[in-house]
This record gives structure tokens, C-alpha cells and sequence, in this order.
């Protein structure tokens, strides 16, 4: 059995688990987000205030941060089953490290990116 340095838990379940936790963290951030809309008058005031409450901070960042684990187990299962020497010969394991660090950088940018729209810093 080949162990992967870069996987997030080194457990299949456990990976399984965390891609149904943050869909879920999603989904309740997008029925917040689509509820807010659907159900008040929507302003730039009202938006500004809405989105810079401290709840709605907390939860913007607990959904920031679920996308991300949900994208690094898939974007890390794609680069498992994908790039394999069956597939692209013996530099596989080169580019598939190439290319974790290249989804790596892309989303740290992403998550400071983010971090400083939430919380204004």
C-alpha cells in the first residue's frame, strides 16, 4: 500500500465523512445566504450589514474553510485516480506532486483572498 504524503486524512472514511460534513456546511450556507434574499428588502446598507455581522462572519469562514477540505479531498482523489503511470507513464508521481502544490497554492490565494473580504483586514 502506497501512502500519500499530501492526503488530508490518510483514511478513506474519514475523507468520505468530512466531503458529507462541509457539503452540509454548504448547503446551510447557501439556504442562508438564498433565505436572506427571498425574504427581505434587499439594500447595500441591509447586504453591508448583513454580511459584516459577526455571526454571519463566522459562518462565511466555516464555509470558506469547508469549501476548501471539500476541495482539496477532491481535487486530491482526482489527482490519485488520474495521474498514475498507467496513465501518463513514469513521470506520474512528478506531476501529480506538481500538481498538488500547484492545487495547493491556488487555494491558500483563495483562502487569503477570501479571509480578507469577510473579515476587512
Amino acid at each position: 500500500m502506497v501512502t500519500q504524503v499530501l492526503s488530508l486524512t490518510r483514511s478513506g472514511l474519514t475523507d468520505f465523512v468530512i466531503q458529507r460534513v462541509t457539503a452540509v456546511v454548504l448547503a446551510a450556507y447557501t439556504f442562508c445566504i438564498v433565505g436572506y434574499f427571498l425574504v427581505s428588502d434587499v439594500t447595500y446598507e441591509g447586504l453591508t450589514a448583513y454580511f459584516w455581522s459577526p455571526a454571519m462572519q463566522i459562518f462565511s469562514t466555516a464555509a470558506l474553510l469547508s469549501t476548501l477540505a471539500h476541495a482539496w479531498i477532491g481535487m486530491w482523489t482526482i489527482g490519485t485516480d488520474y495521474l498514475r503511470p498507467a496513465h501518463i507513464g513514469r513521470i506520474a508521481t512528478t506531476v501529480r506532486f506538481a500538481y498538488q502544490i500547484a492545487c495547493l497554492a491556488v487555494m491558500f490565494v483563495y483562502l487569503v483572498w477570501a479571509l480578507r473580504l469577510i473579515w476587512q483586514f
